[in-house]
Formats: C-alpha cells, structure tokens, sequence
C-alpha cells in the first residue's frame, strides 16, 4: 500500500467559519487542504443537504428535521445564526443556507469530498449516487457512515468509488485475527478513526500497522492540536481531518517537506 498522507477539512474551516457551508469549504481550499469532509441529509422533496445534524436546531436555531422540509424551506435557514468563533465572537458576514451536494460538487470539480451518510432513514444512497455520477465523481468521492446498512446499501448499488469502513466493520477488523482478515478481505477502503473513545486511544502504531497490513488507509478525526497531528503522522497516519486547517496545514507541509 503506498502511503499519501491527506489533510482533510472536517466540515470545512469549521473554526474560522460556520461548519459544512461554502464559505468554510472555499477558506480550507484556499489554505490548501487535500479533501474536503462533510456530512449530508436528505431533504423531504428528495435534495441531498450538507448538514451535520439532522435537524436546523444547533446551526440554524430552526428545530425542524431535514428530512421532513422541503429544500425551499430550508433554504430559510440561517445556517450561520448561532455561530461563535474561537474567540466567542458571532459570525459577522451575510446569511448562509445549508448547502446541496450538487453545488459542492460543481463548486469543488477537482477537490476530493468525503461524504458521510448521516440520515439512515428513509434511505439517501440512491439520490445520493445518482447526484455523484451525474458529476461523474465517483473517482474523488469517499463514502462513509456510521450505519452499515448503508454502506452495504452503497456497495449493492454498484459504487465505483472508494468507501470507509461502517463502525460495526471498524470495530469486528479491530478484534479481528491477521488470519482472519486476510483470508476474507474487507469490502471498504479506509478505516476512519476516533482519535480516543473514553480512555482508550485508538492513535497507536500497532493500530496504523494493522489497517496499513488490512490495505487499509488510517485517517484520524477530528485533531485539532498540531503537536498530536504530527505525531500521528510519524506513527504512520495516512490521514488527519481537523477542524482547524490553517493551524494542521503546516505539519503536512513541514512533514511532506522531511
């Protein structure tokens, strides 16, 4: 497996700027990130909307569900109304709408996009695949989700592009014997990992070494602190997505650079 170690922009410039909309994709672009990482729901009248959250309560201050809104609704929403940046100060550019994955795509043509499926139900992979191919953007677009329905689903749909492995899969390949996982071959490509989940610390080399020896990338989210960031890179991390690029960009570059 030949190493190529990405920064990703978890949910855009997510510090500098409200997460998952336009203006935080273009800022972590222009800083010079490798991948974009967004998340994305389904829109009652069928539109694929870039959103955390199910709902447009935390972002928007709209407690009303995705799923059940129409995009011409939705398009309403503020998505930059209750946001703080690092130094506890409002947002103090114009309005911002949640975006559609057919508007990242056309915007970003040539950025890698990591897309994680978040709304499981009803379904979102067919409309999902379908906006991706009619950009012919399968080769640039990570599939991923917590849900392993739906990557299963993904994968039944024929997907020609590359997918993460679901957290059930995650967790089986972490418990699993060398014996076993060679013999019968993981179906993703990426293992995306939680930098620690309670006291365990999932950064470890032997961690890494496994996912590298499985044929598998070992991306990391989300780290913030550059410090850790190129320490996990030394370990053998193929990639970092963090919320924070401008701070992370330069260990890439000082790490690329070694």
């Amino acid at each position: 497996m030949t190493r190529r170690v990405r920064l990703y922009a978890h949910r855009g410039a997510a510090i500098e700027l409200p997460e998952n909309t336009m203006p935080a994709f273009a800022r972590a672009v222009e800083i010079g990130v490798d991948a974009l990482e967004m998340d994305a729901h389904l829109s009652r009248d069928g539109e694929v909307v870039i959103s955390h959250d199910g709902s447009g309560k935390r972002m928007c201050g709209v407690d009303r569900e995705i799923k059940k809104c129409d995009l011409a609704e939705i398009r309403e929403w503020n998505a930059a109304s209750t946001f703080r940046d690092r130094d506890e100060k409002r947002y103090a550019g114009s309005a911002l709408s949640m975006p559609t994955l057919d508007e990242v795509l056309s915007d970003f043509p040539r950025v890698i996009i990591n897309l994680d499926l978040k709304q499981h139900s009803p379904s979102m992979v067919e409309p999902t695949l379908d906006i991706i191919r009619a950009h012919r953007a399968e080769g640039r677009v990570i599939l991923a989700s917590f849900y392993q329905k739906t990557l299963l689903e993904v994968r039944r749909f024929g997907y020609g592009g590359l997918t993460a492995l679901p957290r059930a899969e995650l967790l089986a390949f972490l418990g699993m014997p060398r014996w076993i996982y060679k013999r019968l071959p993981l179906r993703g490509n990426a293992a995306q990992l939680p930098v620690e989940v309670g006291p365990f610390d999932f950064g470890r080399k032997y961690i890494i070494d496994k996912c590298h020896d499985a044929g598998l990338r070992a991306d990391y989210w989300t780290v913030n602190d550059p410090v850790h960031a190129r320490k996990l890179l030394e370990l053998g991390a193929d990639g970092i997505m963090t919320d924070d690029p401008a701070a992370i960009f330069p260990v890439f570059e000082a790490f690329r650079g070694a």
